[in-house]
């Protein structure tokens, strides 16, 4: 588990089972990266984070006047990757890969975790988890953030060992309670494209973020066709309480001087630290 948390221990895991793996360095100090960088495009963040909470992307190189580190720890610089942003989840068991999406997360919390995600079928992406988790001969659900580039290449950027937002693709027909029991045969994939949402956060940050960008109008088709994956047809309370927990996360964001991404996760984290033996 500590090779899939840390951001440089699993790029070294994933080389050859597939795709691209970003040139990568591990550090110390900005001084440091920007030795190892020069002038080039970059991306800094530290070996344990998750959200994008304090990853700093530089398209034109690290500026002069960029700060030092203000998380403690080493450090990985990436070169910068252009193309089309990916997230892929899936389920696997003893190395057998049992469920699988790739989705494109449509809209997000300052580039950091989505709230509106539609499926996007990759057969590359599809074959480096394949590879990589029998590799790993690893059991659990198993994620990755990934860069499609212009020439179709995929490039994997880093892997989060847990569910993620790609679960919600999954319908009430598909057999994915199957899969994370370890009973499935096939490799299940969602059999309905329709984009999915948590619409309080649509409602609220993605309509901040429309109003911001002046993309009223694709955000109100986009929130018209996406479906709700926390509110039943007929049950529209739970929408209320997405918006009552969007409330809790900016109390916490206030209380503790930190921002919503932060906050929703500052009771989850695992940055590391030394674990008791089991």
């Amino acid at each position: 588990m500590d090779t899939l948390h840390s951001k440089w221990r699993f790029l070294e895991a994933a080389q050859g089972c597939g795709a691209v793996v970003p040139e990568s360095a591990c550090v110390d100090t900005l001084e440091q990266a920007r030795s190892w960088a020069g002038t080039d495009p970059v991306v800094l963040k530290p070996e344990y984070s998750r959200f994008g909470v304090h990853v700093r992307l530089h398209p034109n190189g690290i500026p002069a006047d960029a700060k030092p580190f203000d998380v403690p720890g080493r450090w990985v610089v990436q070169r910068f990757c252009h193309g089309r942003e990916l997230c892929s989840y899936s389920v696997i068991d003893r190395g057998r890969l049992l469920a699988h999406v790739t989705y494109r997360p449509s809209y997000r919390l300052q580039a950091s975790s989505s709230f509106f995600f539609e499926a996007c079928p990759s057969p590359a992406i599809q074959k480096f988890v394949d590879m990589f988790a029998r590799k790993m001969d690893y059991t659990g659900q198993l994620s990755f953030d990934w860069i499609e580039a212009d020439n179709g290449n995929a490039q994997v950027l880093e892997c989060n060992p847990r569910a993620i937002s790609g679960v919600h693709l999954f319908g009430l027909d598909d057999a994915l309670p199957a899969a994370l029991a370890g009973a499935a045969t096939d490799c299940v994939v969602p059999a309905n494209h329709a984009a999915r949402m948590i619409s309080a956060v649509m409602l609220v940050a993605g309509g901040a973020q429309a109003l911001r960008d002046s993309r009223v109008g694709l955000w109100w088709q986009d929130f018209r066709r996406g479906v709700d994956v926390i509110a039943a047809p007929r049950d529209p309370l739970p929408f209320f309480g997405g918006l009552l927990d969007f409330g809790s996360y900016a109390r916490l964001a206030v209380q503790n001087r930190c921002n919503l991404r932060q906050a929703a996760t500052c009771d989850i984290e695992w940055d590391g630290d030394p674990l008791a033996a089991l």
